[in-house]
């Protein structure tokens, strides 16, 4: 049986973990990557034991040039993780103690559990800012697509079946307004990842008089006012997983609302629709079939949202069963958590690349929206205006549609006499319904697709992303 090194195993134990238990339990293969901020952290608890009294000056100097060392060797590549050392922590634990003989008083008041849950916080911290960048991106993408093709209309959909006439700009900020929320959900998430765990050890704390304001402050663990961010449990501190679950929840959503447009895309791009051509660098061609361009970029994009959806169901499934406190088998927390930050980042950046590549067909457009039937419900509006009710008015339009249906005529093609043979109240007016650039001018309420409320949207969110 292979012995491992002692940093990793208690007196406890005689022998080291068997080989096949050692590859079964190991997570360095991929919780590796936090070594940034497992460093950062051991940097702000060495201060802190040489502010109490437990390291002196030239220990806390040695550690610091020893785990910057480490730092410099990790970053050229060069530095040997072994599995055998289980983890992160106990990689960089057990080089700094090679280095530095020092490093050995390093853990002191401090857990794997409390560590952990310090690096995964410090981690998630910069990604969800880095992901809030990626979503504003995504962001000015619309909003320049939209800005490029102001005067395009299409028809909206319901059950994808043409219903109203919308400006495609009107229709692009609608998925900036879902973005928006979605980045509402990670700020407020980021605030409950901003609580230093530091501190609250394997389950119970410390005895030593360990300083947890002084690492918090120097982690950067405070609130809008400068108030450190402590946790207030330490059992719930080192079990806590909820911060994990609530990004990976907003990373879902995100990734929802990213593969709705990129449905939308798909949709507008095909020879049916014809709405918007796709640049040739964001499509692949067919093994099989040359005439082919497929919309391969926005298909992921809807396929990779299932893949985040799961990493949340496993994560609360993960939760669901578990005992207070801390349990191996919070170890498969962070692939779940890795994947969620890494597919929503590639894929909202991705998207705004495939948008600030795409070009609209604006003859089809005009084409599409064109058609008479998309202002029924104007139609009835006008008869409502005569003073009839609307559920009246609803029919007699109906009625109206179905007459034009059986002339094989469009709506707008109909007679005075024809709409009258349905109902008296239509008047001579009535066929002015049917001017498009008119009908869209009085769509003027907050949030319709008039032509004003359209421009002042865009020019708010203009202002906002800028």
């Amino acid at each position: 049986m292979k012995k491992i090194s002692p940093v990793s195993r208690s007196g406890r134990f005689a022998h080291g973990p068997g080989a096949d238990v050692a590859q079964f339990t190991e997570s360095v293969s991929f919780d590796w990557r936090l070594w940034r901020h497992d460093i950062l952290g051991s940097l702000a608890h060495a201060a802190m034991l040489r502010k109490i009294g437990v390291l002196s000056k030239n220990e806390v100097g040695a550690i610091a040039r020893g785990l910057k060392s480490i730092a410099r060797e990790i970053e050229a590549g060069k530095f040997r993780w072994q599995a055998g050392l289980e983890d992160v922590h106990m990689n960089i634990e057990a080089g700094l103690t090679r280095r530095v003989p020092a490093g050995a008083k390093l853990h002191t008041a401090r857990s794997r559990n409390d560590q952990v849950a310090l690096d995964m916080r410090l981690w998630l911290r910069d990604e969800i800012v880095l992901l809030l960048g990626e979503i504003a991106g995504l962001q000015r993408a619309l909003v320049r697509l939209a800005e490029k093709n102001t005067s395009v209309l299409i028809p909206g959909y319901t059950h994808l079946q043409r219903a109203q006439p919308v400006y495609f700009a009107h229709h692009l900020l609608a998925y900036v307004e879902m973005l928006e929320r979605d980045c509402e959900r990670l700020w407020d998430c980021h605030s409950r990842v901003n609580v230093c765990p530091l501190g609250s050890g394997a389950i119970a704390g410390s005895t030593l008089p360990l300083d947890r304001v002084f690492v918090a402050k120097l982690l950067g663990f405070v609130d809008a006012s400068g108030k450190p961010q402590l946790t207030q449990n330490s059992m719930d501190a080192v079990s806590d997983r909820d911060f994990a679950v609530e990004f990976c929840a907003a990373g879902a959503l995100l990734a929802v609302h990213i593969s709705r447009l990129a449905e939308d895309l798909i949709l507008w791009a095909s020879v049916e629709f014809n709405f918007i051509k796709i640049a040739d660098a964001y499509t692949t061609g067919s093994s099989l079939m040359p005439q082919k361009k497929n919309p391969d970029i926005a298909e992921l994009a809807r396929g990779k949202s299932g893949r985040v959806i799961g990493n949340l169901v496993a994560l609360l499934t993960l939760l669901k069963g578990l005992p207070m406190t801390y349990n191996r088998d919070l170890q498969e927390d962070k692939e779940r958590l890795f994947d969620t930050a890494d597919t929503v980042r590639a894929t909202t950046r991705l998207m705004a690349a495939l948008l600030r590549n795409t070009k609209i067909n604006r003859a089809t457009c005009a084409a599409a929206a064109s058609d008479p039937a998309l202002l029924a419900t104007d139609l009835a509006d006008y008869l409502v205006r005569k003073g009839m009710p609307f559920r009246r008015a609803h029919h007699a339009v109906g009625a109206v549609v179905a007459l034009a249906e059986k002339a094989s005529k469009p709506l707008n093609r109909l007679t005075l006499a024809e709409l009258q043979s349905v109902d008296k109240t239509f008047g001579r007016d009535a066929l002015g319904v049917f001017d498009l650039h008119r009908a869209m001018a009085k769509r003027n309420l907050t949030g319709a697709p008039g032509t004003k409320e359209v421009a002042k949207q865009l020019a708010r969110w203009r202002e906002q992303l800028s």
